[in-house]
């Protein structure tokens, strides 16, 4: 079986190098895990640059932002190198047009630089164009028996919730 997997994987990476992002996005949008809300837990104060890069390019520059990422193996790999300061999981249709509708803040910058060089980053949906994060309040009734410094499995706060983000992000709206 290992040998039928490995030109498998190789063919996989062939069409990500020939073809664009965008058809391999929309095909993870299809899929029923297509979404992950990522929620910064901990402070940026003492870490190392290597993460606090990471955690720029999510778009997570301040406690209790939340962003929402496609389920793709980039994505997973940027999530599994700041796992101890974020808490993750995927996150239903519902919740995802609950936190737009209450926290959403609409882009009003501009598309491109003078130069056209530049373009930056915004959310579109339904037509309207939203910042790529969402800023939410402490969560009621606190993140989790032991803190924000203990993984979620031991009754903590950090790491993979799975479907149980969607309480956390109602409970933070």
């Amino acid at each position: 079986m290992e040998t039928e997997n490995a030109p498998e994987m190789e063919v996989k990476s062939n069409e990500a190098t020939n073809t664009s992002a965008k058809p391999a996005v929309k095909e993870n949008v299809n899929q029923s895990k297509g979404r992950l809300a990522v929620i910064l837990v901990r402070g940026m104060v003492n870490i190392t640059q290597s993460v606090k890069d990471t955690l720029k390019m999510l778009k997570l520059n301040r406690k209790n932002h939340c962003v929402v990422l496609e389920n793709n193996p980039l994505n997973l790999g940027m999530i599994k190198k700041v796992k101890d300061y974020i808490t993750w999981g995927e996150i239903d249709e519902e919740t995802y047009k609950e936190l737009v509708a209450k926290r959403g803040e609409e882009f009003q910058g501009r598309l491109t630089d003078f130069k056209k060089k530049y373009s930056y980053n915004y959310l579109e949906i339904n037509g309207k164009k939203y910042k790529p994060y969402f800023r939410l309040s402490p969560p009621k009734k606190g993140f989790g028996r032991k803190g924000i410094k203990v993984a979620f499995k031991v009754s903590g706060a950090l790491g993979d919730r799975k479907e149980k983000i969607n309480d956390l992000i109602k409970r933070m709206l």
